[in-house]
Protein backbone atom coordinates (compact mmCIF):
# COMPACT_ATOMS: atom_id res chain seq x y z
CA UNK A 1 0.00 0.00 0.00
CA UNK A 2 1.24 3.24 -1.03
CA UNK A 3 2.23 5.59 2.13
CA UNK A 4 0.07 8.69 1.09
CA UNK A 5 -3.08 6.47 0.46
CA UNK A 6 -2.69 5.12 3.85
CA UNK A 7 -2.30 8.19 5.86
CA UNK A 8 -5.43 9.87 3.66
CA UNK A 9 -7.38 6.84 3.68
CA UNK A 10 -6.88 5.65 6.77
CA UNK A 11 -10.12 4.21 8.53
CA UNK A 12 -10.26 1.56 11.48
CA UNK A 13 -12.18 -1.67 11.14
CA UNK A 14 -14.35 -2.56 13.95
CA UNK A 15 -15.01 -5.97 12.11
CA UNK A 16 -12.33 -8.56 12.75
CA UNK A 17 -11.99 -11.99 12.03
CA UNK A 18 -9.19 -14.75 12.35
CA UNK A 19 -6.43 -14.58 10.98
CA UNK A 20 -4.27 -12.55 12.87
CA UNK A 21 -0.84 -11.59 11.73
CA UNK A 22 1.14 -13.84 11.01
CA UNK A 23 4.57 -13.72 12.89
CA UNK A 24 6.32 -12.18 10.55
CA UNK A 25 3.35 -9.09 10.44
CA UNK A 26 3.44 -9.31 13.76
CA UNK A 27 7.62 -8.67 13.59
CA UNK A 28 6.53 -5.36 11.44
CA UNK A 29 4.16 -3.98 13.54
CA UNK A 30 6.27 -4.11 16.42
CA UNK A 31 9.43 -2.29 14.78
CA UNK A 32 6.95 0.21 13.77
CA UNK A 33 6.19 0.94 16.87
CA UNK A 34 9.40 1.29 18.52
CA UNK A 35 9.81 3.72 15.27
CA UNK A 36 7.44 6.77 16.80
CA UNK A 37 8.97 10.11 18.02
CA UNK A 38 10.49 9.63 21.02
CA UNK A 39 12.68 12.57 22.62
CA UNK A 40 15.86 11.29 24.44
CA UNK A 41 14.84 7.67 23.15
CA UNK A 42 13.04 7.01 26.34
CA UNK A 43 10.67 4.37 24.95
CA UNK A 44 7.88 5.34 27.28
CA UNK A 45 5.54 2.72 26.23
CA UNK A 46 5.26 -1.10 26.59
CA UNK A 47 2.77 -3.35 24.66
CA UNK A 48 0.95 -6.59 26.36
CA UNK A 49 -0.48 -8.82 23.31
CA UNK A 50 -3.60 -10.92 24.15
CA UNK A 51 -3.96 -13.87 21.10
CA UNK A 52 -5.52 -17.16 20.91
CA UNK A 53 -6.47 -18.68 24.78
CA UNK A 54 -4.83 -15.47 26.33
CA UNK A 55 -7.53 -13.50 25.31
CA UNK A 56 -9.21 -14.91 28.04
CA UNK A 57 -7.17 -13.48 30.91
CA UNK A 58 -8.25 -9.90 29.46
CA UNK A 59 -11.74 -10.84 28.88
CA UNK A 60 -11.70 -11.93 32.84
CA UNK A 61 -9.69 -8.88 33.93
CA UNK A 62 -12.51 -6.88 31.82
CA UNK A 63 -15.26 -9.03 33.48
CA UNK A 64 -14.35 -8.42 37.04
CA UNK A 65 -13.75 -4.68 36.44
CA UNK A 66 -17.46 -4.36 35.41
CA UNK A 67 -18.08 -6.57 38.67
CA UNK A 68 -16.24 -4.01 40.83
CA UNK A 69 -18.57 -1.13 38.97
CA UNK A 70 -21.59 -2.84 39.63
CA UNK A 71 -22.65 -2.88 36.11
CA UNK A 72 -25.33 -4.67 35.10
CA UNK A 73 -25.26 -8.76 34.60
CA UNK A 74 -25.55 -8.56 30.95
CA UNK A 75 -22.53 -5.32 30.67
CA UNK A 76 -20.26 -8.26 32.95
CA UNK A 77 -21.18 -10.76 30.49
CA UNK A 78 -20.52 -8.44 27.72
CA UNK A 79 -17.08 -7.31 28.83
CA UNK A 80 -15.78 -10.96 29.05
CA UNK A 81 -16.25 -11.08 25.71
CA UNK A 82 -14.97 -7.97 23.99
CA UNK A 83 -10.86 -9.42 23.70
CA UNK A 84 -12.52 -11.80 21.47
CA UNK A 85 -13.47 -9.09 18.78
CA UNK A 86 -10.58 -10.17 17.33
CA UNK A 87 -7.73 -13.00 17.08
CA UNK A 88 -5.33 -9.95 18.42
CA UNK A 89 -5.40 -7.33 21.25
CA UNK A 90 -2.48 -5.58 22.10
CA UNK A 91 -3.04 -3.37 25.06
CA UNK A 92 -1.07 -0.24 24.78
CA UNK A 93 0.39 1.75 27.80
CA UNK A 94 2.43 4.65 28.49
CA UNK A 95 4.93 3.59 30.96
CA UNK A 96 6.32 7.38 32.48
CA UNK A 97 10.29 7.55 32.73
CA UNK A 98 10.67 10.73 34.92
CA UNK A 99 13.18 13.52 32.73
CA UNK A 100 13.85 16.57 33.28
CA UNK A 101 13.53 17.42 29.86
CA UNK A 102 10.30 15.35 28.92
CA UNK A 103 7.59 15.99 30.26
CA UNK A 104 4.80 13.34 30.79
CA UNK A 105 2.82 15.15 28.13
CA UNK A 106 5.24 14.26 25.07
CA UNK A 107 5.90 10.79 26.30
CA UNK A 108 2.18 10.11 26.41
CA UNK A 109 2.19 11.64 22.95
CA UNK A 110 4.56 9.11 22.17
CA UNK A 111 2.55 6.20 23.18
CA UNK A 112 0.10 7.31 20.85
CA UNK A 113 1.99 7.60 18.19
CA UNK A 114 3.72 4.03 18.80
CA UNK A 115 -0.02 2.74 18.84
CA UNK A 116 -1.24 4.23 15.81
CA UNK A 117 2.09 3.16 13.88
CA UNK A 118 1.31 -0.42 14.97
CA UNK A 119 -2.17 0.31 13.51
CA UNK A 120 -1.02 1.84 10.00
CA UNK A 121 1.68 -1.38 10.20
CA UNK A 122 -1.36 -3.72 10.15
CA UNK A 123 -3.46 -1.39 7.55
CA UNK A 124 -0.23 -1.58 5.49
CA UNK A 125 -0.50 -5.55 5.42
CA UNK A 126 -3.77 -6.12 4.48
CA UNK A 127 -4.65 -6.50 7.98
CA UNK A 128 -7.73 -4.56 9.81
CA UNK A 129 -7.59 -3.10 13.16
CA UNK A 130 -9.37 -0.59 15.39
CA UNK A 131 -7.67 1.20 18.88
CA UNK A 132 -10.17 1.72 21.19
CA UNK A 133 -10.76 2.91 24.43
CA UNK A 134 -13.72 2.88 26.60
CA UNK A 135 -14.30 2.72 30.11
CA UNK A 136 -11.30 0.10 30.33
CA UNK A 137 -8.77 2.41 29.44
CA UNK A 138 -9.46 4.48 32.28
CA UNK A 139 -10.83 1.64 34.94
CA UNK A 140 -8.20 1.68 38.38
CA UNK A 141 -8.27 -2.65 38.50
CA UNK A 142 -7.52 -3.14 34.87
CA UNK A 143 -4.79 -0.37 34.70
CA UNK A 144 -4.00 -2.38 37.83
CA UNK A 145 -3.85 -5.84 36.21
CA UNK A 146 -1.70 -4.68 33.75
CA UNK A 147 0.85 -3.33 36.31
CA UNK A 148 0.53 0.27 35.37
CA UNK A 149 2.04 3.11 37.88
CA UNK A 150 0.51 5.41 39.33
CA UNK A 151 1.77 7.57 36.45
CA UNK A 152 1.32 5.50 33.60
CA UNK A 153 -1.69 5.54 31.45
CA UNK A 154 -3.79 2.68 29.22
CA UNK A 155 -3.65 4.20 25.71
CA UNK A 156 -6.24 1.84 24.25
CA UNK A 157 -6.69 -1.59 22.74
CA UNK A 158 -5.31 -2.17 19.75
CA UNK A 159 -7.57 -4.94 17.96
CA UNK A 160 -5.84 -6.74 14.82
CA UNK A 161 -7.56 -8.98 12.57
CA UNK A 162 -8.55 -9.88 9.29
CA UNK A 163 -11.08 -7.25 7.82
CA UNK A 164 -14.58 -9.61 8.21
CA UNK A 165 -15.93 -6.80 5.55
CA UNK A 166 -14.56 -4.29 3.15
CA UNK A 167 -13.31 -1.38 5.26
CA UNK A 168 -15.21 1.09 5.43
CA UNK A 169 -13.84 4.38 4.35
CA UNK A 170 -15.09 7.53 6.02
CA UNK A 171 -15.56 10.72 4.06
CA UNK A 172 -12.55 12.54 3.26
CA UNK A 173 -12.23 15.83 5.83
CA UNK A 174 -11.73 19.38 4.61
CA UNK A 175 -8.51 20.28 6.47
CA UNK A 176 -8.71 24.30 6.10
CA UNK A 177 -10.34 24.93 9.36
CA UNK A 178 -7.66 23.42 10.98
CA UNK A 179 -4.42 25.39 9.81
CA UNK A 180 -4.60 29.03 10.72
CA UNK A 181 -2.91 31.80 9.54
CA UNK A 182 -0.90 33.72 12.25
CA UNK A 183 -2.30 36.53 11.16
CA UNK A 184 -5.82 35.45 11.67
CA UNK A 185 -5.23 35.24 15.78
CA UNK A 186 -6.16 38.53 17.60
CA UNK A 187 -4.67 37.47 20.60
CA UNK A 188 -1.09 36.45 19.11
CA UNK A 189 1.70 39.32 20.70
CA UNK A 190 2.81 42.28 18.42
CA UNK A 191 5.43 44.30 19.21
Amino acid sequence: MDALDLLTQRSSMPRLMEPGPSAEQLTLIHRAAVRAPDHMALTPYRFIEFAGADRQLLGDVFQQAALNREYSDDVVERAGQIPFRAPLVIACCLQYRAHDKVPRNEQLCSAACATMAMQQAAFAQGLGAIWRTGWMAEDDYVREQLECGDDDEIVGFLYIGTPAVPTPIKPEKDPSGFFLNPKSLVTLATE
